[in-house]
């Protein structure tokens, strides 16, 4: 019986355990092991894709993008800049090499031309009417690219048409407070300005002077001020050189406000509702017109009066005076005037973004754009064209790389070619107002590629201050051009550099806080976390504000491959320093955006406030202990925030806490937003980067109330600057709570 009993448990276990093994290798493991989906949601960025994608980024292929962009000038809505637009399109469209989908998006915009058939003159006309001094109309040729009969007059768009006359004066950079001083000498009313480009908006040269009774402005640009006082064709300008030639003329938009002008916070579609033109604000109220320093130095060294001061004397040899007004009695041009005869006219014009997309693998609707505008004045090598031939050169190495299938992005990566960006950055502002709502709640960063190089010195960035890192990172991995075994980082910190109470000395990184270029949108109208990045020239050597041959006939291929960067050697570190970024922004787990170096920046602002303001302040008893109390919020917030990064294993966490951490550092410039804080300044928002006037290192709402009201003897100015102090602080004491835990 026993025996039985120990035969029938041997036999139970011997069937148990057999049973077990079935169950153990016969059922298909896969069945209880994670989700496939687990392995991609956890993915980080691939240190050894971004090294193939250093590897593959060509210099060569980006100089040729460029010789096809430049064959002909492409000024927006001309046949130039649709024969772009099928370009940018055949690219991104390539089987092998292009995005995953590309099109078109259409805006109809107000723009201004001059007029083909009546160009634009400025003359010396005696009281007779004989003209006495022509300006040229059209700048000299030195190569055939001068030449082609696309090349548009030089003019100023948006200046009104019109015939003004009379007696000249110089009225240094056409500030406010250049005209004050020029009035207190000479009677302004009935004259003609002549300024310098510099010191104040284009725009602004004309706008600050009609108050006065100008009547008509000319600008150009010194040669103190672009070639370092070089002034020759025979052999110190180009052709010669990367300097302006005399006849040199710097075009633009002279208009204040960004964005499609009949058309403001709306895009500018067909059926869309516009302004009457009469309502335009921002433009000149007067006539003015762009000319050569060949003929201004004809102008101004036979002005009378007295002696300008001396920070208003330029390169010329000669004595830069007021004006009589008009000019000497020993000038040949005694008793004569100057006459302007404008002939500009505006236009509805339909004009085209070209838009790519490389859709995101895991989280396909969190956006990182990357942008640049296609349109120039002429042939635009420079400007825009560096950074459209950088831009093609990224999507084809990424683009060819998805094609592939050797790579997708954690988030979808949208490229924008803008439109009429000389215009007034018209193309991607429209581009922001018509996805207002979906661009706010999805968009991780904007970058901005716009000049890629304006020389081969050394790297430039802008941008918020949490982007700073991830831009750092991306220099350390890119050589510096033509220098061996130094990075593009090493080398900056050696051109601009700070000290950093938490980095020691780190390269500087400026702020966007005006609105020079694309960014501009993204900053200060949705409060998108945004960079603009260069290679730029060694300040110390020249000062040149910026590259010679800006906005003129001679910024071409020619000056790009002789002057600018020969080898296209910097083009190639952009590309691969801002390719980089765009891989980290688009493939990192967590968002490599630092908010504790965004705290250091308030509290450097708030250092320079405390010192410039306080003590005047506390005499009018404004508190400045609110804006204290919320920067030190801020920085508790955003320690405490790093804290929980770095603590923490996300890769191992449920995906829902990483997103929720990579929304509170993607939507953190959008707590600085206050559409009411700036009611003077058209689409202006964010409250720490606005534009600011009074040129202080420090808050620009605060710092614009001072300067006003410390100018105005009506005590209330005060309250303005008490009302930013509050704005300021209740949008940096709410930007410390969306980095706080969430309850």
């Amino acid at each position: 019986m026993i025996k039985q009993l120990l035969i029938g448990i041997v036999c139970s276990a011997a069937v148990l355990t057999f049973g077990i093994l079935i169950g153990h290798f016969g059922i298909n493991k896969s069945s209880n092991s994670a989700p496939s989906w687990v392995k991609d949601v956890t993915k980080d960025v691939d240190e050894s894709f971004i090294e193939k994608f250093l590897s593959e980024v060509d210099n060569i292929q980006i100089q040729e993008n460029l010789r096809e962009l430049t064959k002909v000038p492409h000024m927006a809505t001309t046949a130039g800049d649709e024969q772009t637009v099928q370009f940018m399109l055949k690219r991104w469209q390539d089987p092998e090499t292009g995005l995953d989908q590309a099109w078109r998006e259409e805006y109809m915009v107000y723009l201004s031309f001059p007029d083909p058939n009546n160009p634009n003159k400025v003359t010396v006309v005696s009281p007779s009417e004989t003209v006495l001094y022509a300006a040229r109309e059209k700048e000299k040729s030195y190569t055939p690219d001068q030449d082609d009969p696309e090349v548009v007059q030089p003019y100023a768009a948006y200046s009104p048409a019109g015939h003004p006359k009379g007696k000249l004066v110089y009225a240094n950079q056409g500030k406010p407070s250049d005209y004050h001083l020029l009035n207190t000498t000479v009677d302004l009313r009935g004259t003609i300005a002549i300024t310098r480009y510099g010191g104040a908006g284009r725009a602004d040269k004309a706008i600050n002077g009609a108050p006065y009774g100008v009547i008509g402005v000319l600008v150009y640009t010194d040669p103190l001020d672009i070639n370092d006082g070089v002034m020759s064709d025979l052999n110190e300008t180009y052709p010669h050189s990367w300097y302006l030639p005399p006849s040199g003329v710097e075009r633009g938009s002279f208009n204040t406000h960004y964005g499609d002008l009949l058309t403001p916070y709306l895009a500018a579609k067909d059926e869309t509702y516009r302004i009457p033109v009469k309502d335009i604000t921002g433009i000149p109220p007067i006539p003015i017109q762009p000319i050569g320093f060949e003929d201004a130095y004809k102008l101004i060294c036979e002005l009378g009066g007295e002696a300008a001061p001396a920070l208003w004397q330029g390169s010329f040899n000669c004595i830069y005076n007021f004006g009589g007004p008009g000019f000497k009695l020993t000038s040949a041009f005694n008793n004569s005037d100057v006459k302007l005869d404008i002939f500009n006219h505006e236009k509805l014009k339909n004009s085209s973004n070209v838009m790519g997309v490389i859709r995101g693998s895991v989280e396909p609707d969190r956006y990182v754009i990357y942008g640049n505008h296609r349109d120039s004045w002429v042939h635009g090598a420079i400007d825009p064209s560096s950074g459209t031939s950088v831009m093609l050169e990224l999507t084809r190495v990424l683009g060819k790389m998805v094609k592939q299938g050797k790579w997708r992005p954690r988030r979808s990566i949208i490229f924008g070619s803008w439109g009429a960006e000389e215009f007034g950055l018209i193309g991607s502002a429209e581009y922001t107002e018509q996805y207002f709502t979906k661009l706010s709640e999805r968009t991780v960063a904007y970058i901005n590629v716009d000049i890629a190089v304006f020389a081969n010195a050394t790297l430039r960035a802008s941008g918020m201050p949490s982007l700073q890192n991830v831009i750092f990172k991306a220099s350390k991995q890119v050589d510096a051009p033509g220098l061996d075994s130094t990075s593009v980082y090493d080398n900056w910190i050696q051109y601009a550099n700070r000290t950093s109470p938490t980095h020691g000395l780190i390269p500087k990184v400026g702020y966007l806080s005006g609105a020079g270029s694309d960014y501009a949108a993204f900053v200060h109208y949705l409060g998108i976390t945004s960079m603009d990045i260069s290679y730029t020239y060694d300040r110390s050597k020249t000062n040149a504000r910026i590259y010679p041959a800006y906005h003129t006939a001679y910024d071409t291929f020619d000056y790009a491959s002789k002057f600018i960067d020969p080898g296209f050697v910097s083009h190639q570190a952009i590309a691969r320093t801002a390719g980089n970024v765009l891989i980290r922004l688009a493939d990192s787990l967590v968002l490599p955006l630092n908010c504790s170096d965004y705290a250091e920046t308030l509290e450097d602002y708030l250092n320079t406030a405390v010192t410039l303001y306080e003590q005047q302040l506390q005499n009018r008893h404004i508190s400045m202990e609110p804006i204290k109390r919320a920067v030190a919020s801020f920085r508790n917030a955003a320690t405490h925030l790093d804290q929980v990064i770095r603590s923490s294993d996300l890769g191992n966490e449920t995906p829902l806490k990483v997103r929720r951490i990579n929304d509170q550092l993607m939507l953190l410039d959008r707590a600085f937003l206050d559409p009411l804080a700036f009611p003077e300044k058209y689409a202006f928002r964010h409250v720490i980067w606005a534009s600011s006037s009074a040129g202080k290192p420090t808050f620009p709402g605060l710092a614009d109330a001072y300067a006003k009201a410390e100018s105005l003897v009506e005590s209330s100015a005060w309250n303005k600057v008490h009302y930013h102090l509050s704005v300021l602080s209740q949008a940096i004491e709410g930007a410390a709570h969306t980095l706080e835990d969430v309850i």
